[in-house]
């Protein structure tokens, strides 16, 4: 059985906002992946249950490959329709942030969501939370927040009703955001909540190839390109790290979720550590966007804190540079020359 997520007085607060609010908003941080996405429609369809009619708004485009879902239709953009989503953010009576623990993570959303007067809820498994709201769930020890809502929910005793509207995104944010399973996901109860959710009738084999197996030509073009004409790889510091320019990515045709996994595949390499992706933002000038990933007890997130204006988890962190390539390429080799002890 699972242990309770929520305290007496959080489950009792959590319950009493939700029961006093119609106008119900869920939001999540810019470049939305499978835990972002999956974690506002989990809690969504919670809230159909509940009898509200919620809205999920998210700053920006998410990948192709997380469009399947049932209800993303619905999804709000805010850099689309930023005019609707300031007036909905405006009237909202509650406000869930999901899969964030600040406001810059919205980025152009940041403004509406901090002058919005409603009350708040973050839902999050990132260390150091820093937002101004009425219930603050922060479960860092999770290997998601779509295990959080799931957590939440069980303990509110309605997973009963639930249907596969809820188990699909739930786990789909649960396996992307422990790479299929494979890393951050030893705790038993992980595996109690996959055996739980495919009671509901969702294929899981099929889940993974919408989202593992479902890219295009161009992106595995892309693969083989960066693997064998940009990676780096500084055998001293057990490292690698790659660069992805605006003009390769035009090359290739990326869209967003190209990248998806790509910082992950040098730790195939025997003995490697640290891997970090340095691409380019199609859309900003001077800006680099930096990927983390590491094994073991290497904690990447203070090599994001320290070196990338980042952060995140032990294992996969991110951060951003706003510079060029070729300095971003430097400022890599600061860091790994700066934490070169214990890389080595």
């Amino acid at each position: 059985m699972l242990k309770d997520i929520l305290s007496k007085d959080e489950r009792d607060v959590l319950e009493t906002l939700v029961e006093e609010s119609e106008n119900i908003v869920l939001c999540c941080h810019t470049n939305p992946d499978g835990d972002a996405i999956g974690s506002c429609l989990g809690m969504a369809e919670y809230m159909r249950y509940r009898g509200k009619r919620p809205l999920v708004i998210v700053p920006d485009l998410f990948p192709d490959y997380l469009q399947w879902m049932p209800n993303t239709e619905k999804i709000l953009r805010y850099d689309k329709h930023t005019a609707e989503a300031d007036a909905v953010m405006a009237g909202a009576d509650l406000i869930f942030c999901l899969d964030f623990n600040q406001t810059k993570r919205t980025d152009a959303m940041a403004a509406s969501l901090e002058s919005a007067t409603a009350r708040k809820v973050m839902i999050d498994h990132h260390l150091e939370p820093d937002m101004d709201c009425a219930l603050v769930i922060s479960r860092p020890e999770m290997c998601s927040t779509c295990e959080m809502v799931f957590r939440i929910v069980w303990q509110l005793d309605c997973f009963t009703m639930m249907t596969s509207q809820f188990a699909a995104p739930i786990y789909c944010g649960m396996m992307t955001d422990t790479g299929g399973f494979v890393y951050n996901s030893s705790s038993p109860d992980i595996f109690f909540i996959i055996s739980r959710l495919l009671t509901k009738g969702i294929d899981k084999d099929k889940i993974y190839r919408n989202v593992y197996n479902n890219y295009s030509e161009n992106r595995l073009r892309l693969i083989g390109y960066v693997l064998y004409c940009k990676l780096v790889v500084v055998s001293d510091y057990h490292a690698a790290f790659f660069t992805l320019t605006k003009q390769e990515q035009r090359r290739f045709r990326f869209i967003k979720g190209d990248a998806e996994g790509l910082v992950n595949m040098p730790l195939q390499i025997k003995g490697l550590k640290l891997s970090i992706s340095l691409r380019e933002d199609t859309e900003r000038p001077n800006v680099v966007l930096v990927s983390l990933r590491s094994v073991g007890n290497f904690p990447c997130n203070k090599v994001a804190e320290a070196f990338f204006n980042g952060g995140g988890h032990l294992n996969a962190s991110g951060g951003r540079l706003e510079c060029g390539i070729d300095e971003a390429v430097e400022i890599t080799k600061k860091a790994l020359s700066h934490f070169a002890s214990t890389l080595k």
